[in-house]
């Protein structure tokens, strides 16, 4: 998969805002910055303190689409060389206009500045090649076009599928569904070989329903405490049966294409540093764009600390349910990064960052 593909990311699960405030802060949500009144607001300065923390990952994952995206480096080469020289002042957000740096803050899903973020990762699964022993939960290619609807989650999970489209065997379901809401991951084979990468490989075209929110809606996890973590937590403590019957009740199914080990890419076909992408609506937010964002930090439990981070990000990749003023952070690779991942749930501030014009920079020196 040289693109993510996410399909419908955790966002839609575990997205729902508590609406019981006009001004909520349960999600690390700030007000200091007014009403917002355009899409894209031209600040002075951002209202905000500290400089970014990533400046070498960002540098990284400059140098990931000078190499492998020529023409996407070369649509915004000037804004990337410009960020650096910044960064490498020291990167005093009052500075930026000295470097022929415009931030442009995002309004908000509410206007007031409040940007959503989530976290997506790239998990690595165990599978054999044959079914054996535990190793028995079933990952498939896409099918060949029949012609015919392909059949639901329900249906796939009782064998509707034809064998020849199983490209191995993991020894946990929920393993398999998560990996299938990332959109892509590794598998190792127990064979010693490097980690094959299960690439995106389509859908079978039914609707998505988000798990989270069956959970929520059972009462089974409360709202505020919806993650990853806990649907896996959840499947710990049931039955197989009962997890399969709850995976059932999203009919979407998303197969993969192995591919031999590989960097993790984006829609973009460039790979992705951790905290230094993020998939966006590129209607809004074009791909190559550079953002300097505010990320709340969340403690080991999921919990906001209190304290946001700055840091700088380019929008490399997309995601079905990333829409608007909501950006997915990619974490990287393994479990850890998948807990803090599947915390994310909160809001902070965004500013895309643009080259200032000749004109500009004459008016305001």
């Amino acid at each position: 998969m040289k693109v993510r593909g996410k399909y419908l990311l955790f966002g839609i699960i575990i997205s729902l805002l508590s609406g019981c405030h006009s001004r909520p802060t349960d999600q690390a949500q700030q007000y200091k910055d007014g009403h917002i009144t355009h899409d894209f607001q031209l600040v002075n300065t951002p209202n905000a303190e500290g400089s970014p923390v990533n400046a070498s990952d960002f540098v990284t994952q400059v140098n990931y689409i000078s190499e492998t995206s020529p023409r996407l480096y070369a649509n915004n080469r000037e804004i990337f060389e410009a960020v650096k020289r910044w960064m490498r002042s020291g990167g005093d957000t009052r500075d930026l206009n000295e470097f022929g740096l415009l931030a442009y803050q995002m309004e908000g899903s509410d206007n007031y500045g409040n940007v959503k973020f989530t976290g997506y990762y790239t998990p690595v699964l165990n599978a054999r090649y044959t079914k054996q022993g535990e190793f028995k939960y079933p990952l498939y290619r896409m099918p060949t076009s029949s012609g015919f609807r392909l059949p639901t989650r329900a249906a796939i999970y009782r064998g509707a599928l034809n064998k020849k489209f199983i490209i191995g065997y993991s020894n946990s379901l929920i393993d398999n569904f998560m990996m299938e809401v990332q959109g892509s991951g590794y598998v190792n084979f127990g064979d010693g070989r490097p980690l094959t990468f299960f690439g995106y490989g389509g859908k079978n075209g039914h609707a998505y329903r988000s798990i989270g929110k069956v959970l929520i809606d059972r009462d089974e996890v409360p709202k505020d405490k919806m993650s990853m973590r806990a649907i896996r937590q959840w499947a710990e403590q049931h039955s197989e049966a009962e997890v399969k019957a709850l995976l059932e009740q999203n009919p979407s199914f998303v197969f993969f294409k192995p591919e031999p080990f590989t960097l993790v890419r984006g829609a973009s076909a460039v790979p992705l540093v951790a905290k230094a992408s993020v998939a966006s609506d590129k209607s809004l937010i074009p791909p190559g764009t550079a953002l300097l964002a505010e990320v709340p930090v969340l403690d080991e439990m999921g919990k906001f600390t209190g304290q946001y981070q700055m840091r700088l990000m380019v929008a490399l990749d997309v995601g079905g349910a990333i829409k608007g003023n909501h950006f997915d952070i990619y974490h990287g690779v393994g479990k850890e990064p998948g807990e803090m991942a599947g915390f994310y749930n909160h809001y902070g501030r965004v500013w895309v960052l643009k080259k200032a014009s000749a004109g500009f920079l004459a008016a305001n020196q």
